[in-house]
């Protein structure tokens, strides 16, 4: 099947706004299977969108139209498909009852530039849009499946999941669709992950695509076939899964924060945190994701040595002893978190972001991790000589792949821990 986007809007093309659009269409329709085939990008002028659609409508099998769909008058993509397929716009009645009932909804009411948004191509379909006004629709141009999509990302996510996908599914050809497997993995670079497959002689069989996507804090580990080769592909994704082992920690379109909260809540535990270095950012990334109330009890966000001391209980003399980036600190600072919050699990870092703040003995990029529960805290040092954003991401990523860990019952030491252990570690 070849399916092309069509992308619309001034700003694209101005760079105001970066196109993450386009790549989060592209993830939504890999997850089962189907690839992009090609990409367009177009300004806000009429007669270049009816060009595109008519052009592209002829070569492809679907189009995702993206954008365009508003209440202005730069918004034209539904008067270029009414003309490039030769139909009147008409008020349809479906998206005037979506409008007004979202409207009532917030309180307000329906103006001329609103119902702007009602007024589609005869006979077109809607596409439910749950989150905003302009609802999404769908017509056949030159035997050509056209569905045009709002630009508001978390509308297009939304509408991808509950609806565009299943739409496209049926038209391709089930013998030769695409498969694909992704998974997730912390504490693996390309490099070393390559050299782990070359080094037990796993071989990619003919016809599938072995791929990663480096990324922070989690690697990604794409395998992609087809259905005609179906035994020897999953095979393959069975022998490297093997292989790589509980270093993956998500699959799927899953983070690393999902697949904690989900495991955290099918064995009825949860997690409270204790940060420092990272200011936050590892309960910013477990409260991101939906249901984490479940499992996420509190954060406590202790960046000065005073606030560790009466938030959650850390000792002045321990402080003065050993410094705030320390094992014993962080030991007291997860002991804190437990008690005060009444959670099954802790974590806790202290570390040197930088550019400043390192010395000899305690260079920039220094963590020191706690994680545990009530019988037994484990902590590790890393050192992490990355930028700041970087390293508070990483610090983050470590934290909650060795929560996970724990949980799991995984007794084996993550290669990071040694290949990354810093100047106190016990792993040096």
């Amino acid at each position: 099947m070849k399916l092309q986007l069509l992308m619309t809007g001034t700003e694209l093309m101005s760079g105001d706004i970066v196109d993450s659009n386009s790549a989060m269409i592209a993830e939504a329709l890999a997850d089962v299977g189907i690839s992009i085939h090609r990409k367009v990008t177009v300004g806000d002028e009429l007669d270049l969108l009816i060009s595109e659609l008519t052009s592209m409508s002829q070569t492809a099998d679907v189009i995702i139209v993206n954008g365009g769909l508003g209440p202005t008058r730069d918004d034209m993509t539904a008067e270029a498909l009414a003309q490039a397929s030769g139909l009147p716009l008409e008020t349809h009645p479906e998206a005037l009852d979506h409008l007004t009932r979202w409207c009532e909804k917030r309180g307000s009411r329906l103006n001329q530039a609103n119902l702007k948004q009602t007024v589609l191509p005869q006979h077109c379909s809607i596409i439910d849009n749950p989150r905003g006004s302009a609802v999404g629709f769908h017509l056949m141009l030159n035997n050509c499946l056209v569905i045009c999509t709002p630009g508001v990302p978390s509308e297009l996510c939304q509408m991808l999941s509950d609806t565009i996908v299943s739409l496209i599914c049926p038209r391709t050809d089930a013998v030769d669709a695409a498969i694909r497997s992704r998974f997730h993995t912390y504490g693996l670079g390309e490099s070393n992950l390559q050299q782990w497959i070359d080094d037990s002689e796993l071989s990619v069989p003919e016809g599938v695509e072995l791929g990663f996507r480096a990324g922070a804090p989690t690697l990604e580990v794409k395998v992609q076939g087809q259905q005609s080769q179906s035994q020897p592909y999953h095979q393959f994704v069975d022998q490297l899964k093997a292989l790589i082992g509980d270093y993956i920690v998500s699959t799927g379109s899953d983070s690393q924060c999902r697949a904690l909260i989900d495991q955290l809540r099918q064995q009825g535990r949860s997690l409270a945190t204790a940060e420092s270095c990272t200011g936050g950012l590892i309960a910013s990334m477990i409260t991101a994701e939906s249901g984490s109330s479940a499992v996420f009890e509190a954060g406590y966000v202790t960046y000065s040595n005073r606030i560790k001391t009466s938030a959650i209980g850390v000792n002045p003399k321990t402080l003065e002893a050993h410094g705030a980036v320390s094992e014993a600190v962080v030991i007291e600072m997860a002991q804190g978190a437990l008690e005060a919050s009444g959670a099954d699990y802790a974590v806790a870092v202290s570390g040197i972001a930088g550019p400043d703040g390192g010395s000899d003995d305690k260079p920039v990029g220094s963590v020191w991790i706690a994680w545990g529960d009530s019988t037994q805290i484990e902590t590790a040092c890393l050192c992490l000589p990355y930028g700041r954003k970087m390293f508070q991401t990483m610090v983050a990523g470590a934290a909650l792949d060795l929560i996970r860990r724990r949980d799991c019952g995984i007794t084996s030491t993550p290669r990071y821990l040694i290949d990354r252990a810093g100047y106190a570690s016990k792993y040096n």
